[in-house]
Order: C-alpha cells, then structure tokens, then sequence
C-alpha cells in the first residue's frame, strides 16, 4: 500500500519568479525558441549568452543580468568554425561558455551530465540546440507518455538550480498555428513556460522577428524585431507589432502561404496527433475545440483523411490508415 503524504496550501511558502529576461526567459523554467530553418533562432541564442557572460543589457529588459556562466549544446554546428566565431562576432565572454563533450557519447535531457555540469561550473543558462536532437534514440517525441518525463526531469533540475533552461525546436510546415506547429508531441508547447515563435517579417529581406506566443508566469512581452545582414551580421531591432501568425506566413524559401483556413488546422491536427499512435475520438474532438475547430470540420477532415473509426472497450478511437486496404474499408 502507498503512503499517502499530503501538502496544505497553508504551508507553502510563496516565491517569487526571478528572470534571466523578462518576460521572455525565467530562471527555473523551460522555454522554447521555435521557428523555421534560416530564421535566426541559433544566432539569437548567441545573441542572448552574449549578453549573461558579459553581464549586459538584453532589448526591452530594464536591468542585466550576469555576468554568469553557460551551458551551450549543439547538435547542428561545429564548435571550432561556427560556434566560436559567432560567439566571438556577438562579444561574447567564451571563458564562460561550457559545451558537455559527446565525442565518445551523446548527450540527452536525460542525461546525469547535464546536472553534473551546472553543479561545476555554476551555470544559470542551459541551451540545447536543437531539442530534437537531445530527447534521446529511443524516444518517440510524438508520443506524450514519453516525452513527459523527460521534460519534467528537465523542470525539476532547472527548478532545483535556478537555472534558464531553454531548447531551440523546429518546425513543421503544416499550420500557422504556433502551438500545432512544433514537431512532436504538443506536450512540448504544454510543459514549458514561455515560448517564443521566430519568424521572417515580410516584404523585408534581412528582417526577422519573434513573438512570446506562451506566458505562464508574466504577461506576454512585445514581439522583437532583429536583422540578420550578410555584410554587418546581426542587430536588434526593438520591439515590433508583428504577431505570430504573420511570421508563420512564409515557408523555408521565403514564399508566403495563403491564409490557413480552420479545414486546414483540422487536417493538420489529426496528422499530427495520430502520426503515431490512434487517440479517443474525445480527445481529438477536445484538441480541436481548443483550436477553434467545429466538428462539423473536424469530421470533414477526417473523411479526407480516410481516418478508420474503431471501438475499443466503451470507447471509439480514430487512428490514420496505415495501408490501401484501410483507405477501402474506412468506417465514418
């Protein structure tokens, strides 16, 4: 028999958010920085450990914070001709900068290095790049019940020491809705506290953005306007009134897509959720009324789909068809 221990809201004691940048970046939290290939999300970051290992001012922030060390990981750029020169380009205190060695062994959320590495060298930011790449080979990041503790591991390890834990993710191309458009599970978006959506500002080459489409602890902040110019490199900007979903309206080359219509979320919302696995009718039902999708909609696009109706227990449950044969023997 489990011993239950119960906590009285009484005798908990009320603390108070502390923030690497506000209202972007808490310490003690997750935060995303998403967005599409090309948009500055990597060069941001630099960008932002600049300013803690030098102890300087950050767009839109009233006071520094820092100077403090950082924990820096990617599984996309090399250290030595990229990572370096853009940290040195940025002005950027390099002594401070950590990166886990995974010459011999790659890193994941999961991994014990990760804390052992704040507890040497005191770090108060963690930046892994992409997150993709750190959830680990046997990790299906569609699948909630898998990427839920290892998030939640993450949580208590940045809550523990204080520290800005923060993953860069890509995008998928299938909705301008910020939220359906991280790839993976949307338990991602669900488990951090601010999420930042990258995007290209449009009619404007070398301008790029991003806006705080998640806010847990502190009212959204403005959307930050920065440029990314081949000859003078990169230069905030300032606060812009670009949204969301302006800067999801362009693909990978640039083009701008025609205006996603709720058919359109509907359809990217059932491929998404059941790439991997079949769901309860409820759920997905539920999901899509968070969207704004009728279910007038939502069943439209499940007849587009060829999505297959079965009965498991009480329970009706919808799951993408696998074969020809599923698309011919589909109950609606």
């Amino acid at each position: 028999m489990t011993n239950l221990t119960l906590i009285n809201m009484r005798d908990v004691v009320v603390q108070t958010t502390e923030w690497l940048w506000y209202p972007y970046i808490p310490f003690g939290k997750l935060t995303i920085m998403q967005g599409d290939g090309g948009d500055g999300k990597t060069t941001t970051a630099l960008q932002i450990i600049s300013a803690v290992t030098t102890g300087s001012l950050l767009p839109e922030c009233a006071n520094a914070v820092g100077p403090f060390d950082v924990i820096f990981q990617t599984a996309e750029d090399g250290l030595g001709d990229t990572i370096k020169p853009r940290l040195l380009q940025a002005q950027a205190d390099v002594s401070r900068v950590h990166v886990v060695d995974e010459s011999l062994e790659g890193l994941t959320l999961s991994d014990a290095r990760i804390e052992q590495a704040i507890l040497q060298t005191g770090a108060r930011l963690i930046v892994l790049d992409p997150l993709q790449a750190y959830l680990g080979a046997k990790v299906d990041m569609h699948r909630a019940n898998e990427v839920r503790p290892i998030l939640k591991k993450v949580g208590d390890i940045a809550e523990k020491y204080g520290c800005a834990f923060v993953v860069i993710g890509h995008l998928n191309k299938s909705t301008n809705k910020s939220q359906y458009r991280g790839l993976g599970s949307v338990d991602i978006y669900s488990a951090s506290r601010s999420v930042m959506t990258f995007g290209r500002v449009r009619d404007q080459q070398y301008t790029r953005a991003f806006a705080h489409t998640k806010a847990n602890l502190a009212p959204e902040g403005p959307s930050i306007a920065y440029e990314l110019h081949p000859e003078t490199g990169f230069r905030w900007l300032g606060k812009c009134d670009i949204t969301a979903a302006e800067l999801l309206g362009s693909d990978f080359e640039g083009n701008w897509r025609k205006k996603e219509t709720a058919f359109d979320r509907a359809v990217s919302l059932l491929q998404q959720e059941l790439a991997q696995e079949h769901l309860p009718a409820e759920t997905i039902y539920s999901k899509a009324e968070k969207l704004e999708i009728s279910k007038r909609t939502l069943d439209s696009a499940k007849a587009q789909l060829a999505i297959k109706s079965r009965k498991i227990g009480n329970q009706w449950y919808w799951e993408l068809p696998r074969n020809k044969e599923d698309c011919n023997n589909v109950t609606l």
